[in-house]
């Protein structure tokens, strides 16, 4: 749920930096261009697959909740009422047994929420913030979120250097790197505005109750400006939680 950067954003201030560093030698401006395109021009497929690695990775660095613990439980529960695809991509979630209150979904249809942010809400809030994150996957940000993740990455070295966006080879050093950085990238603004009406509609489809869409939103508000890795990057909850009472308000 992080407010990240567009890929569109970093491409363009590659392209204005090449033209204004003069002290910078030709082969790292042009290697400084070509990681702009090369992220721009990666394939779903390139996308999905790196997505896929990073998070396999991510789920062997953690602590993951079994099914039969309570947060196991729980999340199973959340997971058959908002359904196991989006926009035709199958969707696996996992509980990472982490304090912090963060969730995050990728491409290839990985979502993940910590136990922090379990322990945080109730189950209605979740299927809120979890919508939300689904949202990202449907609407194109987790790609663009991945490739933003992949310029910054050491993982773009190594897939340059095989010739292969897709590649195979990818240390568990690189991997992580990867998955930290699609972590710790943001969303615009309008991307998660555009997210959290993606939950509010999944939310009614479904059939489950809007209201703790709503009163998420609350709860991180009295979080923002901390410095978890959630609230520190969601400034304005309070407003979103407005926003989400007024289409309540609206639907009735």
């Amino acid at each position: 749920m992080n407010f990240r950067i567009t890929l569109s954003a970093v491409a363009l201030s590659s392209v204005a930096f090449l033209g204004g560093c003069e002290g910078m030698s030709t082969d790292a401006m042009l290697q400084s261009g070509m990681a702009g395109f090369e992220a721009a021009t990666l394939s779903d497929e390139d996308v999905k697959s790196m997505a896929g690695q990073a998070c396999d990775q991510m789920d062997a660095e953690s602590r993951i909740a079994g099914p039969d613990s309570s947060y196991g439980r729980r999340l199973s529960t959340i997971a058959d009422n908002l359904g196991h695809q989006v926009d035709g991509q199958p969707v696996n979630y996992q509980v990472y047994l982490i304090d912090e209150p963060n969730a995050w979904a990728m491409a290839n249809g990985c979502v993940r929420v910590y136990s922090g942010l379990m322990d945080m809400m109730n189950d209605n809030e979740i299927e809120g913030v979890l919508g939300h994150e689904l949202g990202h996957v449907a609407l194109g940000h987790s790609k663009s979120a991945m490739q933003t993740a992949y310029l910054a990455s050491t993982a773009r070295g190594a897939m340059a250097a095989s010739g292969n966006a897709a590649a195979t080879a990818l240390s568990s050093s690189q991997l992580g790197d990867l998955g930290e950085r699609f972590i710790n990238a943001q969303f615009s603004q309008s991307q998660e505005s555009d997210a959290d009406d993606f939950s509010f509609d999944l939310l009614g489809e479904r059939d489950i109750s809007r209201q703790g869409l709503e009163t998420a939103f609350e709860k991180l508000a009295s979080l923002d400006g901390g410095e978890g890795s959630m609230m520190s990057s969601h400034p304005g909850s309070a407003d979103r939680a407005e926003h989400i009472r007024e289409r309540l308000s609206e639907s009735q």
